[in-house]
C-alpha cells in the first residue's frame, strides 16, 4: 500500500503576516481550516479540519502538536489522529492585501488504510503466526479523540515490552487495534471483528457507550474484556473487569474540599446524555447532598456537542456558584472555553471529573485555569518508574507524541498484567484469567507503581499555567 497527499487551498484578502497571527487564536478560530489552538508556538496543540482525501464526510479532524514556526510563513503540524503523520501550513502572497494558505499532508499507509476502512473496506487480516493476538478499540476520531491520543501508542509499548521479555508462555503476543470513531456501532463491529481474528483479550479505551456496546457484542464468546478508562463501574461479569478511577471516589474527594475552600454550597451539572454521565450525576447528587450542599440545575447534552451557550448562560440563572463537568474530550474544550468567553468562572467554581493532560493542552491555559479533578494518574506525578515509563515512551513515539494521561496508562499497565496472568496459565479460561487478576499477582517494577488498577489510589490536582498541579493524595478506595 503507498502513501497518498492531502492538500488544500484558501485565498484570503488579508495581509499574510496578520492571517497567520489570527490562525487559530481565539479571535480567529476555526475560520480557517477549523484550525484551533490556544497559541502558535513549538510543542503547542493544534486541531484542523481538511477536507478527506477521498471527499467523504465533512473532512479529516486532524489533532497534533506544532513542531516548526516560521512567523507569517510556514508552519508544521505532527498528528496522531487520526493516524501519525506531519502536516504543512504555507503562507504566501496572493497580491496586495492578499495570502495563499496552502495545506499539504502526506498521508502513509496507516492513514491509507484508515480511509478505506472509513469507507466501508475491510481491514486486511494478519497472517496466523502463532502468536497470542489481544485487541485494543481507542478512540482516534470524534468527540472523545483528545482524551485517547496516546492510548494506542501506550498499548503498543507494553506489547513490544512483554516480547522483550519473553513473551507470554514461550509465545509473542501481538496487537490489533482499531479506532471506534466515538461511536457505539463501530465499536461493536471492530470487536466481533477482532474475536474472530482470534483476540484471547480486547481493551477498550472509549466512552462508556461504546464499551457497554462491545460487551453485548462479545457476550459468551469466552474473551476476556478489559475497560481500561475511568468509568461508572457496574455491569460485571465473570469476564469482564472495569478498571480505573469511579465517579464516587473521584467526587468523595473532590466535592466537600472545594466547598470548603470556596464557602459555595449551590452546583449546576454539566454532562452528556449517556450511561456515564448518568452514573456519576447521581453519585454527585448523594456526594453533594452528604457535605451539606444542593444541585440547583443539571444539563446533558448529545456526544459531539460544539455549542454551549444556552447551558453557559443558565447556570448563573440557576443561582449556582459551583458547577461539576462530566464531559468527555472535544465537548469539555468546547463548553470550557464558552465558560470563560461569558466570564462564567468568575462566579463559579469548576469541578471536572475528565480533566487529563491531553484535554487541557487543548482546552488552552486561560480556560482551564483554575479547575479540579482526580485522577489515579499525571504525567508529572509521583509514581515509582514514572520516569523512565515516559522516556521510554519518547524514545518509541518523539518529542512531539501526546502526553501519557490517566486515560491512556491505565492501558499500559492492564496489558502488562494480564501477561502475567496469562504467563501464569496460558490455556485458563478468560473467568479464570479475570479471577487469578483479582488476586493481584506478584509485583514486577516494569510497570509504573505497579497499583492495583480495580482500586486506585487517587491524586487531586488543579490547572494551573497549562499544567495539572497534584496538591493532595486520597488512599486506595475499596474496589
Amino acid at each position: 500500500m503507498t502513501s497518498t497527499t492531502v492538500a488544500a487551498e484558501r485565498t484570503v484578502y488579508l495581509d499574510r503576516h496578520e492571517v497567520f497571527a489570527r490562525f487559530g487564536s481565539s479571535e480567529g478560530s476555526g475560520w480557517l481550516f477549523g484550525a484551533r489552538c490556544d497559541r502558535v508556538a513549538e510543542g503547542a496543540a493544534v486541531s484542523m479540519r481538511l477536507p478527506a482525501a477521498d471527499g467523504a464526510g465533512d473532512g479529516l479532524e486532524i489533532l497534533g502538536r506544532f513542531s516548526r514556526v516560521v512567523p507569517g510563513s510556514l508552519l508544521v503540524v505532527e498528528h496522531t489522529q487520526p493516524w501519525p503523520g506531519r502536516l504543512c501550513v504555507r503562507f504566501g502572497s496572493a497580491g496586495v492585501g492578499r495570502t495563499r494558505v496552502r495545506v499539504r499532508a502526506t498521508v502513509p499507509p496507516a492513514g491509507v488504510q484508515w480511509l478505506l476502512h472509513r469507507r466501508g473496506v475491510p481491514l486486511p487480516e494478519p497472517p496466523d503466526d502463532g502468536s497470542v493476538r489481544v485487541g485494543a478499540i481507542t478512540t482516534m476520531s470524534g468527540t472523545g479523540a483528545i482524551y485517547s491520543g496516546s492510548a494506542e501508542a501506550m498499548a503498543a509499548l507494553a506489547v513490544d515490552e512483554v516480547n522483550a521479555d519473553g513473551g507470554v508462555a514461550g509465545r509473542r503476543l501481538s496487537l490489533l487495534t482499531a479506532d471506534d470513531g466515538t461511536d457505539a456501532e463501530q465499536a461493536a463491529f471492530e470487536a466481533r471483528r477482532m474475536v474472530r481474528l482470534g483476540c484471547r483479550a480486547l481493551f477498550v479505551n472509549t466512552t462508556s457507550a461504546s464499551f457497554d456496546a462491545v460487551r453485548a457484542a462479545v457476550e459468551r464468546t469466552g474473551v476476556l474484556l478489559v475497560h481500561s478508562v475511568i468509568n461508572e463501574g457496574g455491569g460485571g461479569s465473570p469476564t469482564v473487569l472495569r478498571l480505573g478511577e469511579r465517579p464516587r471516589d473521584q467526587l468523595e474527594a473532590l466535592v466537600g474540599p472545594t466547598m470548603r475552600a470556596t464557602g459555595g454550597r449551590r452546583w449546576f451539572l454539566v454532562g452528556q446524555d449517556y450511561v456515564w454521565s448518568h452514573g456519576a450525576h447521581r453519585d454527585a447528587r448523594r456526594v453533594i447532598d452528604a457535605a451539606g450542599g444542593r444541585v440547583v440545575g443539571e444539563k446533558l447534552t448529545p456526544l459531539g456537542t460544539t455549542d454551549f451557550d444556552a447551558i453557559v448562560e443558565a447556570i448563573p440563572r440557576a443561582g449556582a456558584d459551583l458547577l461539576l463537568s462530566s464531559l468527555v474530550g472535544a465537548d469539555e474544550v468546547a463548553f470550557e472555553r464558552a465558560g470563560v468567553r461569558a466570564g462564567l468562572r468568575d462566579t463559579t467554581r469548576t469541578v471536572s471529573l475528565v480533566l487529563d493532560e491531553a484535554t487541557l493542552a487543548h482546552m488552552g491555559e486561560h480556560a482551564a485555569e483554575g479547575l479540579r479533578t482526580a485522577l489515579s494518574y499525571f504525567q508529572d506525578g509521583p509514581a515509582a518508574g514514572n520516569a523512565e515509563l515516559l522516556a521510554r515512551y519518547t524514545d518509541a513515539r518523539g518529542a512531539w507524541a501526546p502526553p501519557v494521561t490517566a486515560l491512556s496508562e491505565t492501558v499500559y499497565e492492564a496489558i502488562h498484567q494480564y501477561a502475567r496472568v496469562l504467563h501464569r496459565d496460558p490455556d485458563a479460561s478468560a473467568a479464570a484469567h479475570v479471577a487469578a487478576w483479582r488476586r493481584r499477582p506478584s509485583p514486577r517494577h516494569d510497570v509504573v507503581g505497579d497499583r492495583d488498577l480495580l482500586a486506585p489510589p487517587l491524586y487531586t490536582a488543579e490547572a494551573s499555567r497549562a499544567s495539572l498541579v497534584i496538591d493532595g493524595v486520597i488512599a486506595p478506595p475499596s474496589a
